[in-house]
């Protein structure tokens, strides 16, 4: 598919050429809204909210290659506008249980248990930093995508995303046996500095 040329046809007005667009990349889309919206309808709703802004300012984009990262970026906006409209807090917060049932019931993209598991771990994280090891490892997005797309300097993302993975490894116990380790010795060495001069 030749991303350059369909852009120019769209942008001269083919509706056939966008929705190749689309459609090409179309699961992408949808799992990136379902991410935000945590529920079939809405991200739908959000997709097509995304589709005539495409429609309506594609002439707007100057590089073609940049498409899919530019309309990525319009469905992230309009997920957080439909989100702060309904009064929700932004889902990527993590809402545990809820989420977790939604994922379940009419989610067809994450129906696996281990899948569900992640779910649960990233629910443990703030807002910010599961947004961005989401849109980095769930939805392979480069970081300078992730941080075009949230508004978010490049080395805040690679922060956000470093001490996410850090968090989500000290609660599946990544670091407990070399703590421990750590940890014996260090009590072990205190114990024979207090203890030795008495031995003596």
């Amino acid at each position: 598919m030749n991303i350059s040329r369909l852009v120019k046809q769209a942008q001269r007005g083919n509706k056939e050429a966008l929705l190749q667009l689309i459609i090409a990349d179309q699961d992408a889309y949808y799992r990136l809204a379902y991410s935000y919206m945590r529920n079939e309808h809405d991200a739908m709703d959000a997709m097509e909210d995304m589709i005539v802004t495409l429609y309506e300012k594609l002439d707007q984009l100057q590089k073609s290659e940049a498409f899919y990262s530019w309309s990525k970026t319009i469905l992230v906006n309009r997920c957080k506008t439909i989100l702060r409209g309904k009064e929700r807090c932004i889902p990527l917060e993590g809402e545990g249980e809820l989420s977790l049932a939604s994922r379940t019931d009419d989610n067809p993209y994450r129906a696996t248990e281990s899948e569900m598991d992640m779910e649960v771990l990233l629910s443990h994280l703030n807002e910010r930093q599961r947004e961005a090891i989401e849109l980095r490892y769930v939805h392979d997005l480069p970081y300078q995508t992730i941080a075009d797309m949230t508004g978010t300097p490049l080395g805040t993302i690679k922060s956000r995303i470093s001490q996410g993975i850090q968090k989500l490894k000290t609660m599946i116990g990544g670091d407990r046996y070399e703590n421990d380790r750590g940890e014996n010795r260090g009590a072990q060495a205190e114990l024979e500095y207090r203890t030795g001069p008495v031995k003596t």
